[in-house]
Formats: C-alpha cells, sequence, structure tokens
C-alpha cells in the first residue's frame, strides 16, 4: 500500500471541508537533482586526483558537495512542496517549482467522470510509477510521475463510491444549466 502523508488543513481549504488523503510524486522526479550532486562530486575530484600532491585542491571536493547538494534542494522542494489532496469535495493539485513559483488547480468531485491509469515503460514498471488521468466534463487532468497509480485510482475511486457522489454526465449537464439560469 501506498503510505499517506497526513494533512489536516491547506491553504484556500473551505470550512466544512475534510481531507480524504493526500500524495505525491515518485521520488523519481529528484533524479535531476541527484544526477548534480554526483556531476558536482566529480568535477570536483578531476583537480584533485590529476594533482594529487596539491592539498590546497582538497577544498574542491566538499565545496562541490554543497554546490550539488544546493541543486538537489531545489528539485526536492518542488517534490515535498507539491501535493495532491483529496476531500470530501474536490481533487486538489498544489505543484511547487522551486521556491517561488506555485500552482494551484482544484476539480470538484462531481465533475469528475473516469479516472484512468497508465504504466508504459520499463523504468515506470520497475521503480512502480506512472500517470493518472482524470477526465472531466470540462477537460482533462494530467498527474505524471505518481508512484503506485493503480493504488491512488482505486483509493480515489472508493472516495468517490463512498461519498455518493454522483459523476455522470446528466447531473453535470444539470448543473450547468441551473448556473446559467442563475447568471441570468
Amino acid at each position: 500500500m501506498a503510505k499517506e502523508a497526513k494533512l489536516s488543513r491547506f491553504d484556500s481549504q473551505h470550512e466544512d471541508e475534510e481531507v480524504l488523503m493526500l500524495f505525491r510524486r515518485h521520488p523519481v522526479v529528484m533524479r535531476k537533482g541527484l544526477l548534480a550532486i554526483l556531476a558536482m562530486l566529480l568535477v570536483g575530484m578531476i583537480p584533485v586526483s590529476i594533482w594529487p600532491t596539491n592539498l590546497k585542491l582538497l577544498w574542491l571536493i566538499p565545496a562541490s558537495l554543497v554546490l550539488g547538494s544546493v541543486v538537489m534542494f531545489y528539485y526536492w522542494i518542488g517534490w515535498y512542496f507539491s501535493v495532491f489532496i483529496v476531500t470530501d469535495q474536490r481533487l486538489v493539485q498544489i505543484s511547487q517549482k522551486g521556491l517561488f513559483d506555485r500552482s494551484f488547480v482544484d476539480v470538484g468531485l462531481s465533475k469528475i467522470q473516469n479516472i484512468n491509469y497508465q504504466v508504459s515503460g520499463i523504468q515506470e514498471t520497475i521503480l512502480g510509477f506512472g500517470t493518472i488521468l482524470v477526465q472531466t466534463f470540462v477537460g482533462d487532468l494530467v498527474i505524471d510521475r505518481i508512484h503506485r497509480p493503480q493504488e491512488i485510482q482505486e483509493k480515489i475511486l472508493k472516495i468517490i463510491k463512498d461519498l455518493g457522489v454522483d459523476t455522470s454526465i446528466e447531473s453535470q449537464l444539470d448543473d450547468s444549466v441551473e448556473m446559467t439560469k442563475k447568471a441570468d
């Protein structure tokens, strides 16, 4: 089973809204940061291995490790603060990129028509991640690089079913007709 993080409140949460599930992308999204640490460490070790008697060059190893860690921290921030939240009213996607770039998308549970998942390729199969496609009346919400997408998809569908949310096209058309009447 996927390990779920605990969250009781989040920004823009409605007062009568309860968080039922929280999940994140697979840690594989941080692979560029890990490669940056390894590359920086390698670059720092090249002068030391060329001139092993020059002890003044030893500072390059910890300096390259620190620089690589700063790059890794950038990717870790993006992974840790990008979350997907399922409440009793909606599905919320909060995406963080770096320190100052955050986006927020929410879809009402009643607007969801279908939820599918896809695991394609050897890397996704071996590491256990894939893509979840949430289809709505308006468009699709693609959630990529999710750890154990089949389990997440089944849990979201179970939440929708347990809440008794009507996701049929007819109910969504009725909702849009009501909103149009109210606007007139």
